[in-house]
């Protein structure tokens, strides 16, 4: 997503209507396609376990895999048996579906699914084929229930639950469908799933706020070096909204020297990010930018985890939903 786009779609600009043609050929197509579903000319899949779907009306970081990461931990203390199912955005593997395992390149599967794996250790399979993914993990895996990273418009995927984490700054935009907005589906499409986050910003009425939570920083290469705080920082982040890193660091008192934000999924190389900082300096990023540059990290070279942080409410309107 270029920055000029994404400013516009927050801020407005009259060159958007030269993409209106293109809104409605989208608004139609998929409009149609939610429609055959609907009245069941296209049928959807139903899975043996319940599916969970974590999604977002809107493109860019909306803070979906922290969800991801906080939904296993709920559902494990209730001793369920998690797998996780994705597209794989960015992953250039030559088959799908992919599994994942925990020394899987990101470059192979995407940057997301190698996080949540190294994270947690739970069994995931992605592919553009969110069926056939799940398919895989339930021939591999003991699980019964599923998430699945994305997907709200992947409607040949049967659900049980339906969950929308909303960017509490960026909200949706200018309320526009793509390409003249943000939005894949339209704003109304919230009154029919069953849960609504609210990821920073103010909740409005129905929906669940959310706070994400820093975790000690950790160096890239995987050693227990310790951060240095005296040295200056440089900041860079290739997620779907960087200013929400960089603001996170400043609210935590580390203050960059420089910020350096990157196209969502970006493949890093070893040469561009040692450019970055001289021998004096910390490359401070985020988690997901980390998994794709273990192999070639460099000892000043440190990221920030992070953990959301949800109400009892929601744990509660979550797990009752899942027994209906």
């Amino acid at each position: 997503m270029s920055n000029w786009l994404e400013r516009a779609w927050q801020q407005g600009s009259l060159l958007l209507w030269v993409l209106a043609p293109f809104t409605l050929l989208f608004v139609v197509i998929s409009g149609l396609r939610r429609w055959a579903y609907s009245v069941g000319l296209l049928k959807s899949v139903t899975l043996p376990v319940p599916v969970i779907v974590v999604g977002n009306l809107s493109v860019g970081g909306n803070g979906k895999t922290p969800v991801v990461l906080y939904l296993i931990e709920l559902l494990q203390a209730q001793g369920k048996r998690v797998g996780v199912i994705s597209r794989g955005y960015g992953g250039e593997a030559d088959s799908w579906p992919q599994w994942v395992g925990r020394d899987t390149p990101a470059a192979l599967v995407g940057d997301e699914p190698r996080l949540i794996v190294q994270r947690t250790g739970v069994p995931m399979a992605v592919g553009p084929d969110r069926i056939a993914a799940a398919q895989m993990l339930l021939e591999r895996a003991d699980v019964d229930v599923i998430l699945s990273d994305d997907g709200l418009q992947h409607y040949r995927l049967g659900r049980q639950v339906e969950l929308v984490v909303v960017d509490g700054e960026r909200r949706f935009g200018n309320g526009h469908r793509l390409p003249m907005g943000p939005l894949r589906e339209p704003v109304s499409r919230l009154t029919s799933v069953d849960l609504v986050i609210c990821n920073g910003g103010t909740a409005r009425p129905g929906e669940y706020p959310m706070q994400l939570q820093p975790l000690p920083l950790r160096a890239v290469d995987g050693s227990d070096r310790a951060f240095d705080a005296d040295r200056d920082i440089v900041a860079m982040a290739g997620i779907g909204h960087p200013p929400r890193f960089f603001t996170s660091l400043e609210s935590q008192g580390l203050m960059p020297v420089r910020c350096v934000p990157f196209d969502d999924h970006h493949p890093y190389t070893a040469p561009e990010l040692r450019q970055l900082t001289p021998a004096a300096e910390t490359l401070l990023m985020t988690e997901k930018d980390a998994v794709k540059c273990r192999a070639f990290a460099q000892p000043n070279w440190f990221y920030l985890p992070v953990a959301a942080s949800l109400s009892k409410d929601f744990d509660g309107a979550l797990l009752s939903r899942l027994k209906e």
